[in-house]
């Protein structure tokens, strides 16, 4: 993201603020409005674990959940790996990979997976497959390929270097016909089954060269592929990636509803997430996902029910993809390991469910406005983002961190006027300042 020099309208606009009220001056003085701007096409990520969803025909569980999943917003829905999965040193694990052309049985079937995929797609969302480059399960056949996999000094196989990953054996992406192979697998799940893209695990751990080819191939079967990679690294963007994780971000955002520091805080973390970020580009912003979820639930990490969807409405409304990982919208509150199956009761929070539609419906029917970058004020324990268009149309977002009362000052701009408080409906007049009770957030559109 390149930010712009500021423009002395801008500038005296600031100071002015700064004169009402010298307890909130803006953090990061951005323009907005600005002529150049152009339209947030940042999807909205469904992460879903097939164990959670049912013991046996994952799959067609999934399908007949599309639906509710559609309520939430979602643009692209990610399965967790749906490949078959190896038995030789195994520990349960769906990153162990016995073969890549193959569904797992406990899940369905190829036919499965296409009905999922064709209505999810008449539904208006796109589906992608979790993808496993870097390694296999020690009884792949591809293991009994001569050169295939990285060895030890004595010709054995050995698992990833640096890792405890015992379960499963390193690739050798020194091997031309390895590379070809994993390049083949991957088309494979877009021609024969009209998959949309990959979320490419542990991305970092493949050479640069290898998904400079792959990717550029996989554009030649679909042009809109969409291809997301877990990583931190610059060089993600640069072979072809166009979404990769706001790594950083959720332990910042944790700590924050810790009582680990201020609201500001989380702006700084956003602001070196998007500093190296291509045009065109994004990240993928969450406040748990199947690894993170696996240690401890969302409820835990952000100080109960209140706090996890002050945290969600916080990661959500600012720049990138967000992500919703199936669980969090039912506020399930133990940790939830991927190795097992643990099977949702999807009805057991409708409230909170409701919520987390209400929240998407404001996330998706706020494009148009949040086009230019934020404008951040500095406001204590109170996160608080102001969006405006080219066409004056403004949006601000304001979500206490602690479970503690606090007072934040409101938008200059919105002082005294007629806005919409999107999660009410409800058209209210604020006043210079706003009570909010403990994980309380607005989010108001002028």
């Amino acid at each position: 993201m390149n930010f712009k020099n500021l423009s002395l309208l801008y500038i005296l606009a600031a100071f002015f603020m700064g004169a009402v009220s010298c307890s909130e001056k803006p953090q990061e003085q951005k323009p907005v409005g600005d002529p150049n701007e152009k339209p947030d096409a940042s999807y909205v990520f469904y992460e879903a674990n097939p164990r959670v969803f049912a013991t046996t025909n994952q799959l067609n569980a999934i399908t007949a959940r599309l639906e509710n999943i559609q309520d939430l917003g979602v643009d692209v829905i990610w399965l967790m790996p749906i490949c078959e999965q190896g038995k030789e040193k195994a520990i349960g694990s769906p990153y162990c990979i016995k073969d890549f052309t193959k569904v797992h049985p406990q899940y369905g079937t190829l036919d499965d997976l296409k009905n999922l995929v064709k209505k999810a797609h008449d539904l208006g969302m796109k589906v992608i497959l979790d993808w496993i480059a870097n390694h296999t399960s020690w009884d792949n056949p591809w293991t009994k390929n001569k050169g295939w996999h990285s060895t030890d000094a004595s010709g054995n196989i050995i698992s990833p270097p640096g890792f405890n990953w015992t379960d499963v054996a390193d690739l050798n992406f020194g091997n031309a016909e390895m590379r070809q192979a994993m390049k083949d697998a991957m088309a494979f799940w877009v021609t024969e089954a009209g998959v949309d893209g990959f979320r490419c695990d542990y991305a970092e751990g493949v050479p640069q060269d290898f998904w400079t080819e792959a990717l550029a191939y996989l554009r030649t079967l679909d042009s809109d592929i969409i291809l997301l990679a877990e990583g931190d690294k610059s060089w993600i963007y640069e072979v072809g990636f166009d979404v990769m994780y706001a790594w950083s971000f959720p332990g910042t955002l944790e700590n924050v509803f810790g009582g680990k520091g201020g609201a500001s805080t989380l702006f700084e973390a956003f602001n070196k997430d998007m500093s190296n970020v291509p045009e065109g580009k994004t990240r993928m912003r969450y406040i748990i996902n199947h690894d993170t979820a696996s240690e401890k639930s969302p409820i835990s990490r952000y100080g109960g029910e209140r706090g996890a969807m002050a945290a969600f409405v916080t990661a959500t409304m600012l720049e990138g993809c967000p992500l919703i990982y199936s669980s969090q919208e039912i506020g399930y509150s133990k940790s939830l390991s991927f190795f097992s199956n643990n099977v949702m009761k999807w009805d057991s929070n409708k409230a909170y469910t409701e919520e987390y539609i209400k929240v998407m419906q404001a996330f998706n029917s706020t494009r148009d406005v949040r086009v230019a970058d934020p404008v951040f004020a500095n406001t204590g324990n109170v996160a608080k983002m102001t969006y405006k268009n080219s066409k004056g149309e403004m949006l601000t977002v304001m979500v206490n961190t602690k479970n503690e009362a606090a007072t934040v000052r409101v938008p200059l701009d919105f002082i005294g006027k007629e806005v919409t408080d999107l999660m009410t409906g409800e058209t209210i007049v604020p006043t210079m300042e706003m009570a909010m009770e403990p994980y309380q957030y607005y989010i108001l559109r002028k």
